[in-house]
């Protein structure tokens, strides 16, 4: 797989979600999907697979620790049958879900649009029930008062 492969399908998501200039998003490196920042990286060290990336957010002061942990107990119970890991950006205390796709004749424009798509869920759920619940909400989780459920 190369490149171009990872163009193409940059080019089809763009395409499909109506966002104009695919030359332009390719060149900045980011797509916008519904609020969170999408990046889809190829590497030649593992030609037969695209990265994307998600931008979550940012977790308020105070609470990195114990968001850390609720990301490390996600990557156990959820995301490690799925090739993706949550994570901390050191520099900006951001939370960046990784997911590497395998790139083979099912993977297409609108295969790694639902996949993305998927995945932005998640953010939006992490985002609106985590980074910026109340801080009794909050509390809760960091306490451990919640089970995991896979959808």
């Amino acid at each position: 797989m190369s490149l171009e492969r990872r163009d193409q399908l940059i080019h089809e998501i763009c395409a499909l979600r109506d966002v104009p200039g695919a030359d332009e998003v390719l060149a900045r490196g980011v797509l916008d999907i519904d609020s969170f920042d999408v990046a889809i990286d190829h590497f030649e060290e593992d030609g037969d697979a695209v990265y994307v990336t998600f931008q979550y957010g940012v977790v308020t002061a105070g609470r990195t620790l114990r968001v850390f942990r609720l990301l490390l107990e996600a990557n156990l119970a959820v995301y490690a049958q799925d090739q993706a890991q949550l994570g901390l950006e050191v520099d900006t205390g951001a939370i960046v879900l990784i997911a590497r796709v395998a790139l083979n004749e099912e993977v297409d424009g609108k295969w790694l649009l639902a996949m993305i798509e998927h995945y932005v869920e998640h953010g939006r759920y992490w985002r609106d029930n985590i980074f910026k619940a109340r801080d009794d909400m909050f509390e809760n989780l960091a306490r451990g008062d919640y089970v995991w459920l896979r959808a």
